[in-house]
């Protein structure tokens, strides 16, 4: 039953991209239709989303068209963001679009290619965490860049258009190592297995890693964790993250760092577990350790020098995603659950953040600082939104990145990587005095002549940015035991690759951990990392 709902997960938005291209000549009417197929397309792929969630929660996995498409516990967290946060953005981008329509930066056949482009960039996101076959896996990374580079590039001025000839070009590049590394492991998998349809799929290469040529591994994985990387933007190979992301609409750029960088960081996530299985765990831990470190310190000090909110963001997407990588260098359980849980955190941080720029920019029409100012005064409730947001990503309390950053710190002590943790903490003091210099600059202060008083008021301005800010603080506070068994499995899977295989001490959440005001009772959600905690 479920495999039906998980094709229709796929089709739902590539039929309704082309159903979206194909109105924008209705004229007078093409704008009413256009936003009513694109907030039937969001809304879909969100129920569809919890589906396909829910079967994996009911059996463990969900496959279909003969295997090539399968999502087990640790895909069905990839979806549910992609559902979830795809909403959220969709919904946003309505009056962020009808704002461009208002202004003159959009008329009715662009606002049709933007919301085309945005389901079509749906769809490759969503066929990159459901493929089972990792030559298709590969192939929806690459239409990841395809799709998204022209809603970089969608305003067409000189700036958007070189950002995404330089997105292209760098990340193509980048995937490029990435189609080595896969080639390589399928290469060798045909030459194990001696049966070329399965040696494609990721769940047989797992069976047989032990089997497969150790060297051929490493190499693979280096290329793997270099082209990905590249996708998610991990230091050196960053260089397009900034531009890419202040130049896209906000909605986009929502995107691009809530959901493509996690699509992106799925896929070395799979080969990782394929190189653990086949020689040991060491090797892909030492370069986890190595570019995540790497990733976090670079970002940190981009971020202290920047003036233009946007691009302060698009760093601390940077840093977000070397802490990921670096969780997962940890090792163990309690690593790739830290790991995965702020994959997650940050999903929801990012997207409300990226969205509320966008109401910063229909304001002032700018970023930067010496244009963005008194935005208190200005902006009340953007504002408050804005200091809850950046409080968020920092990692304070009640706030659910604090929970993730506190596990990702505790294992790093727990497991013996003490220096390189307290090199961490110096390097995330650093990012909180350079993000809050940036934000108190913008929200304090006397406004700018001109800027005139009052909210931004639409609906669908406010609506996604309240939901998100009221499941960040949930997830602070309370773990919810779906999400707790997804982490569960999705743990497992990761370290085992079989899907409904136990890992002893894998069990890292409990059933339903709430976490009172304080942490007075920490030790019940933290169970593993108890001894550590100066309250117990």
């Amino acid at each position: 039953m479920y495999s039906a709902y998980l094709i229709w997960l796929l089709l739902i938005p590539l039929i309704l991209s082309l159903l979206v291209f194909a109105v924008r000549w209705l004229g007078r009417a093409t704008r009413r239709v256009v936003e009513a197929l694109h907030l039937i397309c969001v809304t879909l792929v969100l129920v569809l989303s919890l589906v396909v969630v829910q079967g994996v929660l009911v059996q463990g996995t969900v496959i279909a068209l003969g295997n090539w498409l399968h999502v087990d516990s640790l895909g069905a967290i990839f979806v549910l963001i992609v559902g979830l946060v795809g909403f959220l953005v969709g919904l946003y981008s309505i009056s962020y679009i009808r704002n461009d329509l208002e202004t003159g930066e959009f008329d009715n056949a662009k606002m049709s290619i933007y919301y085309g482009l945005f389901s079509l960039f749906l769809f490759t996101m969503l066929l990159v965490v459901t493929s089972n076959n990792i030559i298709m896996m590969w192939v929806a990374v690459e239409a990841t860049t395809l799709g998204s580079a022209f809603l970089v590039g969608i305003y067409g001025k000189r700036s958007s258009l070189e950002a995404a000839w330089k997105y292209i070009v760098i990340c193509t590049v980048g995937i490029g190592f990435g189609l080595y590394g896969t080639i390589l492991v399928y290469a060798d998998a045909v030459n194990v297995m001696q049966e070329p349809r399965l040696a494609a799929l990721w769940t047989e290469i797992v069976k047989n890693a032990q089997a497969l040529d150790p060297a051929l591994l490493k190499l693979s994985f280096v290329f793997v964790l270099i082209g990905f990387g590249t996708k998610a933007g991990l230091f050196p190979m960053h260089a397009w993250l900034p531009d890419a992301y202040t130049e896209a609409p906000s909605p986009v750029t929502a995107l691009l760092s809530a959901v493509l960088l996690n699509c992106s960081l799925f896929v070395i996530f799979r080969f990782s577990t394929i190189t653990n299985l086949g020689i040991g765990p060491a090797f892909s831990q030492t370069l986890f350790l190595v570019f995540g470190t790497l990733s976090v310190g670079a970002a940190v000090f981009f971020m202290f020098m920047q003036r233009d909110i946007k691009r302060l963001l698009a760093y601390s997407s940077m840093e977000n995603a070397g802490l990921i990588i670096l969780a997962f260098g940890l090792g163990g359980p309690a690593g790739i659950a830290a790991g995965l849980l702020q994959l997650l955190n940050q999903s929801l941080v990012k997207a409300l953040l990226f969205c509320t720029s966008g109401n910063i920019l229909i304001k002032y029409r700018s970023w930067n600082l010496d244009k963005v100012r008194g935005m208190l005064q200005v902006a009340p409730v953007t504002s408050l939104i804005l200091i809850a947001g950046a409080l968020a990503l920092v990692g304070a309390p009640p706030f659910n990145i604090f929970v993730s950053k506190f596990l990702i710190i505790s294992t790093g002590m727990q497991v013996g990587y003490a220096w390189l943790m307290i090199i961490c903490l110096i390097l995330l003091m650093v990012a909180f005095t350079a993000f809050f210099r940036v934000i108190g600059s913008a929200v304090f202060g006397d406004k700018p002549e001109g800027v005139v008083r009052g909210d931004v008021r639409a609906f669908s301005l406010v609506a996604p940015l309240a939901i998100l800010l009221i499941m960040i603080l949930i997830l602070g506070l309370y773990m919810p035991p779906q999400l707790a068994t997804l982490l569960n499995g999705a743990t497992s899977v990761a370290m085992t690759g079989n899907s409904t295989s136990q890992v002893a001490g894998a069990s890292f959440w409990q059933s339903s951990p709430a976490l009172p005001t304080g942490l007075i009772q920490a030790e019940a959600f933290f169970a593993p990392l108890a001894n550590l905690l100066p309250w117990k």
